[in-house]
Protein backbone atom coordinates (compact mmCIF):
# COMPACT_ATOMS: atom_id res chain seq x y z
CA UNK A 1 0.00 0.00 0.00
CA UNK A 2 1.06 3.54 -0.83
CA UNK A 3 2.96 5.46 2.05
CA UNK A 4 -0.14 7.91 1.62
CA UNK A 5 -3.23 8.23 -0.26
CA UNK A 6 -2.68 12.08 -1.63
CA UNK A 7 0.37 13.84 -1.87
CA UNK A 8 0.28 17.55 -2.95
CA UNK A 9 3.60 19.10 -3.93
CA UNK A 10 3.86 22.65 -4.18
CA UNK A 11 6.20 23.85 -6.79
CA UNK A 12 7.38 21.83 -9.76
CA UNK A 13 11.02 22.93 -10.42
CA UNK A 14 14.06 20.29 -10.09
CA UNK A 15 13.15 19.08 -6.64
CA UNK A 16 8.91 18.69 -7.09
CA UNK A 17 9.31 16.87 -10.65
CA UNK A 18 11.50 14.73 -9.32
CA UNK A 19 9.46 13.72 -6.03
CA UNK A 20 6.93 13.63 -8.15
CA UNK A 21 8.44 11.24 -10.99
CA UNK A 22 9.63 9.09 -7.67
CA UNK A 23 6.47 8.74 -5.92
CA UNK A 24 4.96 7.70 -8.72
CA UNK A 25 7.72 5.08 -9.93
CA UNK A 26 7.90 3.72 -6.26
CA UNK A 27 4.36 3.69 -5.52
CA UNK A 28 4.58 6.32 -2.65
CA UNK A 29 1.05 7.92 -3.43
CA UNK A 30 -2.15 7.07 -4.68
CA UNK A 31 -3.21 10.40 -5.79
CA UNK A 32 -0.53 13.39 -6.64
CA UNK A 33 -1.26 17.01 -7.06
CA UNK A 34 1.02 19.09 -8.38
CA UNK A 35 0.82 23.08 -7.71
CA UNK A 36 2.08 25.69 -9.12
CA UNK A 37 1.59 29.67 -10.27
CA UNK A 38 3.06 29.30 -13.41
CA UNK A 39 1.29 28.31 -16.28
CA UNK A 40 3.78 27.30 -18.45
CA UNK A 41 5.08 24.93 -15.66
CA UNK A 42 1.65 23.65 -15.10
CA UNK A 43 1.11 22.92 -18.75
CA UNK A 44 4.22 21.01 -18.72
CA UNK A 45 3.55 19.14 -15.81
CA UNK A 46 0.04 18.10 -17.47
CA UNK A 47 2.28 17.13 -20.81
CA UNK A 48 4.91 14.83 -19.19
CA UNK A 49 2.00 13.11 -16.95
CA UNK A 50 3.83 13.85 -13.16
CA UNK A 51 0.51 14.27 -11.67
CA UNK A 52 -3.39 13.34 -11.34
CA UNK A 53 -4.02 16.79 -11.29
CA UNK A 54 -2.29 20.05 -11.71
CA UNK A 55 -3.68 23.47 -10.68
CA UNK A 56 -2.29 27.35 -9.66
CA UNK A 57 -4.68 27.18 -6.29
CA UNK A 58 -2.85 26.61 -3.59
CA UNK A 59 -6.11 25.79 -1.16
CA UNK A 60 -7.95 23.93 -3.75
CA UNK A 61 -4.91 21.58 -4.59
CA UNK A 62 -3.88 21.11 -0.90
CA UNK A 63 -7.22 20.12 0.49
CA UNK A 64 -7.73 16.77 1.49
CA UNK A 65 -4.16 16.11 1.32
CA UNK A 66 -2.19 13.47 3.42
CA UNK A 67 1.07 14.71 2.77
CA UNK A 68 2.32 18.64 1.19
CA UNK A 69 5.32 19.37 0.33
CA UNK A 70 6.95 22.95 -0.03
CA UNK A 71 8.94 23.11 -3.10
CA UNK A 72 9.29 26.46 -3.40
CA UNK A 73 12.63 29.32 -2.50
CA UNK A 74 12.86 29.40 1.28
CA UNK A 75 11.85 32.90 1.11
CA UNK A 76 8.42 32.15 -0.14
CA UNK A 77 7.58 29.45 2.68
CA UNK A 78 5.81 31.29 5.04
CA UNK A 79 3.66 32.97 2.56
CA UNK A 80 2.43 30.16 0.67
CA UNK A 81 2.00 28.14 4.23
CA UNK A 82 -0.60 31.05 5.03
CA UNK A 83 -2.36 30.45 2.39
CA UNK A 84 -2.52 26.86 2.42
CA UNK A 85 -2.92 26.64 6.18
CA UNK A 86 -6.74 27.14 6.26
CA UNK A 87 -7.28 24.41 4.15
CA UNK A 88 -5.52 21.65 5.74
CA UNK A 89 -7.00 18.85 6.93
CA UNK A 90 -6.89 17.46 11.01
CA UNK A 91 -3.82 14.82 10.86
CA UNK A 92 -2.36 16.41 7.19
CA UNK A 93 1.21 16.25 7.19
CA UNK A 94 2.99 19.13 6.11
CA UNK A 95 6.99 19.30 5.14
CA UNK A 96 9.09 21.07 2.51
CA UNK A 97 12.76 20.61 1.32
CA UNK A 98 14.51 23.83 1.99
CA UNK A 99 18.43 23.93 2.66
CA UNK A 100 17.69 26.28 5.37
CA UNK A 101 15.89 24.71 8.57
CA UNK A 102 15.58 27.40 11.58
CA UNK A 103 13.89 30.27 9.32
CA UNK A 104 11.83 27.77 7.22
CA UNK A 105 10.39 26.61 10.59
CA UNK A 106 9.66 30.14 11.99
CA UNK A 107 8.03 31.14 8.38
CA UNK A 108 5.52 27.93 8.41
CA UNK A 109 4.95 26.67 12.33
CA UNK A 110 2.89 29.82 12.86
CA UNK A 111 0.33 29.58 10.25
CA UNK A 112 -0.10 25.69 10.67
CA UNK A 113 -3.35 24.76 12.61
CA UNK A 114 -3.87 22.53 15.53
CA UNK A 115 -3.73 19.00 14.45
CA UNK A 116 -1.51 19.47 11.22
CA UNK A 117 2.10 18.05 11.49
CA UNK A 118 4.98 19.44 10.51
CA UNK A 119 8.29 17.49 9.45
CA UNK A 120 10.80 19.74 7.62
CA UNK A 121 13.54 17.62 5.35
CA UNK A 122 16.48 18.90 3.28
CA UNK A 123 17.15 16.34 0.23
CA UNK A 124 21.02 16.95 -0.14
CA UNK A 125 20.74 16.27 -3.81
CA UNK A 126 20.33 18.57 -6.83
CA UNK A 127 21.93 19.83 -10.50
CA UNK A 128 22.12 23.23 -11.69
CA UNK A 129 19.16 22.55 -14.38
CA UNK A 130 15.43 23.76 -12.85
CA UNK A 131 11.91 22.92 -13.86
CA UNK A 132 9.94 20.47 -14.89
CA UNK A 133 11.36 19.12 -17.68
CA UNK A 134 14.85 18.18 -15.50
CA UNK A 135 13.26 16.14 -12.75
CA UNK A 136 14.29 12.28 -13.09
CA UNK A 137 12.74 9.59 -10.35
CA UNK A 138 16.26 8.67 -8.90
CA UNK A 139 17.32 12.03 -7.85
CA UNK A 140 18.16 10.91 -4.15
CA UNK A 141 19.11 7.86 -4.91
CA UNK A 142 21.43 6.95 -2.03
CA UNK A 143 21.61 10.99 -1.07
CA UNK A 144 21.34 12.12 2.08
CA UNK A 145 17.69 13.28 2.76
CA UNK A 146 17.68 15.39 6.81
CA UNK A 147 14.78 16.04 8.57
CA UNK A 148 14.27 18.55 11.49
CA UNK A 149 11.59 17.47 13.29
CA UNK A 150 10.71 19.64 16.58
CA UNK A 151 11.49 18.16 20.16
CA UNK A 152 7.61 17.32 20.52
CA UNK A 153 6.61 16.74 16.67
CA UNK A 154 4.28 13.86 16.42
CA UNK A 155 5.94 10.69 16.20
CA UNK A 156 4.00 8.82 13.96
CA UNK A 157 4.16 11.87 11.36
CA UNK A 158 7.72 12.00 11.23
CA UNK A 159 8.11 8.41 11.03
CA UNK A 160 5.63 8.44 7.97
CA UNK A 161 7.78 11.13 6.10
CA UNK A 162 11.05 8.80 6.93
CA UNK A 163 9.60 6.14 4.80
CA UNK A 164 8.21 8.62 1.96
CA UNK A 165 12.20 9.55 1.70
CA UNK A 166 13.46 6.12 2.12
CA UNK A 167 10.99 5.24 -0.69
CA UNK A 168 12.60 7.96 -2.80
CA UNK A 169 15.83 5.67 -2.04
CA UNK A 170 17.24 8.22 0.28
CA UNK A 171 19.34 7.81 3.11
CA UNK A 172 17.85 9.76 6.24
CA UNK A 173 19.05 11.63 9.47
CA UNK A 174 17.80 13.57 11.43
CA UNK A 175 19.00 16.32 13.69
CA UNK A 176 17.85 19.85 15.05
CA UNK A 177 17.35 22.88 12.89
CA UNK A 178 20.21 24.93 13.92
CA UNK A 179 22.89 21.88 13.56
CA UNK A 180 21.70 21.26 10.15
CA UNK A 181 21.91 25.11 9.19
CA UNK A 182 25.50 25.21 10.90
CA UNK A 183 26.77 21.90 9.04
CA UNK A 184 25.22 22.82 5.93
CA UNK A 185 27.07 26.12 6.08
CA UNK A 186 29.87 25.12 5.11
CA UNK A 187 29.57 22.14 3.42
CA UNK A 188 26.83 23.83 0.82
CA UNK A 189 26.58 27.30 1.21
CA UNK A 190 30.06 28.55 1.62
CA UNK A 191 31.12 26.66 -1.37
CA UNK A 192 28.08 28.04 -3.91
CA UNK A 193 29.31 31.47 -2.54
CA UNK A 194 32.69 30.90 -3.61
CA UNK A 195 31.57 29.66 -6.67
CA UNK A 196 29.44 32.55 -7.53
CA UNK A 197 32.44 34.79 -6.37
CA UNK A 198 34.77 33.49 -8.57
CA UNK A 199 32.76 32.81 -11.71
CA UNK A 200 32.40 36.97 -11.09
CA UNK A 201 35.64 37.51 -10.76
CA UNK A 202 36.19 35.79 -14.32
CA UNK A 203 33.39 37.39 -15.61
CA UNK A 204 35.02 40.31 -14.67
CA UNK A 205 38.53 39.68 -16.06
CA UNK A 206 36.73 38.95 -19.56
CA UNK A 207 37.75 42.03 -21.32
CA UNK A 208 40.85 41.82 -19.93
CA UNK A 209 41.83 38.59 -20.91
CA UNK A 210 39.88 38.83 -24.45
CA UNK A 211 37.93 35.74 -23.72
CA UNK A 212 40.36 33.61 -22.90
CA UNK A 213 39.12 32.76 -19.73
CA UNK A 214 36.03 31.75 -20.98
CA UNK A 215 37.46 30.09 -24.02
CA UNK A 216 39.96 28.50 -22.03
CA UNK A 217 38.49 27.23 -19.26
CA UNK A 218 40.06 24.56 -17.28
CA UNK A 219 38.01 21.80 -15.43
CA UNK A 220 38.57 23.30 -11.98
CA UNK A 221 36.87 26.42 -13.85
CA UNK A 222 34.25 24.51 -15.46
CA UNK A 223 33.06 22.86 -11.82
CA UNK A 224 32.72 26.46 -10.57
CA UNK A 225 30.69 27.54 -13.34
CA UNK A 226 28.44 24.35 -12.70
CA UNK A 227 27.50 25.31 -9.42
CA UNK A 228 27.41 28.63 -10.32
CA UNK A 229 24.45 28.22 -12.70
CA UNK A 230 22.33 27.19 -9.55
CA UNK A 231 18.83 28.42 -9.89
CA UNK A 232 19.59 32.46 -8.89
CA UNK A 233 16.06 32.92 -6.35
CA UNK A 234 17.45 29.96 -4.62
CA UNK A 235 20.48 30.76 -3.50
CA UNK A 236 19.50 34.60 -2.67
CA UNK A 237 17.15 33.84 -0.32
CA UNK A 238 19.21 30.84 1.51
CA UNK A 239 21.88 33.53 2.29
CA UNK A 240 19.70 35.81 3.43
CA UNK A 241 17.78 33.28 5.73
CA UNK A 242 21.14 31.51 7.26
CA UNK A 243 23.28 34.36 7.21
CA UNK A 244 24.73 33.59 10.88
CA UNK A 245 25.72 30.00 10.04
CA UNK A 246 27.19 31.87 6.90
CA UNK A 247 29.41 34.85 7.80
CA UNK A 248 30.53 32.53 10.79
CA UNK A 249 31.86 29.99 8.36
CA UNK A 250 32.81 32.22 5.98
CA UNK A 251 35.23 33.90 8.77
CA UNK A 252 36.97 30.74 9.37
CA UNK A 253 37.09 30.05 5.80
CA UNK A 254 38.97 33.67 5.07
CA UNK A 255 41.05 33.02 8.28
CA UNK A 256 42.29 29.56 6.45
CA UNK A 257 42.89 31.69 3.07
CA UNK A 258 44.86 33.63 5.03
CA UNK A 259 47.02 31.29 6.48
CA UNK A 260 47.57 29.77 2.80
CA UNK A 261 48.52 33.03 1.21
CA UNK A 262 50.92 33.09 3.86
CA UNK A 263 52.51 29.79 2.61
CA UNK A 264 52.35 30.60 -0.72
CA UNK A 265 54.45 34.14 0.08
CA UNK A 266 57.19 32.91 2.17
CA UNK A 267 57.20 29.41 0.32
CA UNK A 268 56.34 26.81 2.53
CA UNK A 269 56.09 23.98 0.82
CA UNK A 270 55.60 21.15 3.39
CA UNK A 271 52.23 23.26 4.68
CA UNK A 272 50.88 23.24 1.42
CA UNK A 273 51.64 19.67 1.08
CA UNK A 274 50.06 18.59 4.30
CA UNK A 275 46.68 20.37 3.28
CA UNK A 276 46.78 19.57 -0.07
CA UNK A 277 46.90 15.88 1.02
CA UNK A 278 44.31 16.18 3.72
CA UNK A 279 41.74 17.29 1.40
CA UNK A 280 42.80 14.80 -0.79
CA UNK A 281 41.82 12.34 1.77
CA UNK A 282 38.08 14.19 2.26
CA UNK A 283 37.54 13.47 -1.44
CA UNK A 284 38.36 10.02 -1.29
CA UNK A 285 36.22 9.05 1.93
CA UNK A 286 33.22 11.14 -0.20
CA UNK A 287 33.80 8.82 -2.60
CA UNK A 288 33.80 5.99 -0.79
CA UNK A 289 30.41 6.92 1.01
CA UNK A 290 28.84 6.62 -2.17
CA UNK A 291 28.60 10.23 -2.12
CA UNK A 292 30.40 10.88 -5.84
CA UNK A 293 32.00 8.80 -8.35
CA UNK A 294 35.77 8.91 -9.26
CA UNK A 295 34.26 8.71 -12.85
CA UNK A 296 35.36 11.46 -15.53
CA UNK A 297 32.81 14.57 -15.26
CA UNK A 298 31.89 13.00 -12.07
CA UNK A 299 30.08 10.34 -13.67
CA UNK A 300 27.29 13.28 -15.00
CA UNK A 301 25.43 12.25 -18.59
CA UNK A 302 25.49 15.47 -20.82
CA UNK A 303 21.78 16.62 -21.49
CA UNK A 304 20.53 16.82 -24.92
CA UNK A 305 20.47 20.31 -26.45
CA UNK A 306 17.01 20.56 -26.25
CA UNK A 307 17.27 19.62 -22.94
CA UNK A 308 20.04 22.25 -21.72
CA UNK A 309 17.96 24.79 -23.67
CA UNK A 310 14.62 24.32 -21.45
CA UNK A 311 16.61 23.92 -18.45
CA UNK A 312 18.84 27.32 -18.71
CA UNK A 313 15.61 29.05 -19.56
CA UNK A 314 15.15 31.71 -17.34
CA UNK A 315 12.17 31.00 -14.69
CA UNK A 316 9.34 33.70 -15.64
CA UNK A 317 8.06 36.05 -12.57
CA UNK A 318 6.58 34.08 -9.95
CA UNK A 319 7.04 31.15 -11.12
CA UNK A 320 8.36 28.17 -8.50
CA UNK A 321 11.64 26.76 -8.22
Amino acid sequence: MPEFDTLAIVGLGLIGSSIARGARQFGLARRIVAIDGDASVLERVRALGLADLATDDLGAGAAGADLVILCVPVGAVGAVAATLGPALKPGAIVSDVGSVKAAVVAAVAPHLPEGVHFVPAHPVAGTEYSGPDAGFSTLFSGRWCILTPAEDADAQATARVTRFWEGLRAIVETMTPEHHDLVLAITSHVPHLIAYNIVGTAADLEAVTQSEVIKFSAGGFRDFTRIAASDPTMWRDVFLTNKDAVLEMLGRFNEDLAALARAIRWGDGDALHDLFTRTRAIRRGIVAMGQETAEADFGRARPSEPERARSLEAPKPGAAQ
